[in-house]
């Protein structure tokens, strides 16, 4: 995966990191009480698939779990670990951490993550850190103290794990769009909310609905980690997963996370501000049933008010020029059932 990766056009765009999840670890720790590398999988161990990831450009990401087992089973990282685990995770040169919450409680989950960011930050080795806490305390306030998250964690975890299907999908969309005065207040550049990987590419979506899902993870300012194979990748996926105008709506320096603006019937309306006076709006349509339906809206309606010239504007997952619009044209076009339009609004100011 790391060669396709650095050698498929996906590095090139951003897409940097190999993140190994659960099921890396042998059955128990070494004699020095150290986590370590199940020695069929990885005979070579973590350091050396580490350093082959480097050199190929990459960074390297490794999971663990905020208690006694991993959610497989695997020796977690218990309290009186963290400090071990970290050194050894920098020892390896590990990049990224994404730190689980299967067996254990809230009281454990509350000591444990905040330790463990100041044992990463005390490696001296930039790890980025993602936290599992909040998805398992229900993902909002009280219970999820956003303040201290964004002080201790660049990436946090807030709802169930996304499952290969258009229900799931849908699930996570809805939950961010309905909490967004709590949820999107918090993101910003270095703590980010994670809705889970992308799915695209895999088997429990049509075109149509994998357009969708990276629409909207584009909307959110969300991390994108992919999750497909890319020996055996369809042209199809690779085009929308790669398409570069998406990623730069995604990687915006602003970093703001976007919003749902408008619901209407089967219509959802999210908008993302970006540099310049751009943005981003994705334009999806729930409905099950039946063909592409009609939508149309204006500047004015999306509440985009910035430049009295207008706005240019892009079909992003199309990779088509609609036009230049004032603030009152009408912009008019069709949405697939369970589909999107993506549009690109870039200044004419």
């Amino acid at each position: 995966m790391a060669d396709r990766l650095a050698e498929d056009g996906w590095k090139e765009l951003g897409y940097e990191y190999i993140n190994l999840d659960d099921c890396w670890e042998a059955e128990e720790r070494d004699s020095q009480g150290r986590l370590q590398a199940d020695a069929e999988r990885f005979p070579s161990g973590i350091k050396a698939l580490v350093d082959y990831v480097h050199s190929k450009g990459l960074k390297f990401g490794i999971y663990s779990d905020m208690g006694n087992l991993t959610c497989e089973g695997y020796p977690g990282t218990t309290l009186d670990a963290i400090e071990m685990d970290a050194k050894v995770f920098a020892e390896w040169g590990v990049d990224m951490l994404k730190l689980d919450g299967c067996f254990s409680n809230s009281s454990v989950k509350a000591a444990g993550y905040p330790k463990m960011s100041a044992a990463l930050n005390k490696t001296g080795r930039p790890i980025a850190f993602s936290c599992s806490w909040p998805a398992y305390e229900g993902g909002l306030p009280p219970k999820v103290n956003y303040t201290l998250l964004g002080q201790i964690c660049n990436l946090w975890r807030n709802f169930g794990d996304i499952e290969d299907s258009w229900n799931s999908l849908s699930r996570i969309i809805k939950w961010y769009g309905d909490h967004q005065d709590t949820l999107q207040p918090v993101a910003g550049p270095g703590r980010w909310n994670d809705p889970d990987m992308l799915i695209a590419g895999n088997f429990g979506l049509s075109y149509e609905q994998s357009k969708v899902q990276v629409a909207l993870w584009a909307i959110l300012a969300a991390p994108l980690f992919l999750s497909c194979n890319l020996q055996s990748i369809s042209a199809e996926a690779k085009d929308i997963l790669q398409n570069p105008l998406l990623i730069y709506i995604n990687q915006d320096p602003l970093g703001i996370q976007g919003r749902r603006i408008a619901k209407s019937g089967q219509f959802e309306v999210w908008k993302r501000p970006l540099t310049n006076h751009q943005y981003g709006v994705a334009v999806l349509n729930n409905g099950t049933d039946g063909m592409p339906k009609p939508f149309a809206t204006s500047l004015r309606l999306l509440g985009i008010f910035d430049c009295q010239l207008g706005h240019k504007v892009y079909n992003v997952l199309d990779r088509t020029f609609l036009g230049n619009y004032m603030i009152d044209d009408t912009i008019a076009f069709k949405v697939a059932p369970t589909g999107v339009v993506f549009l690109f609004l870039r200044s004419l100011c």
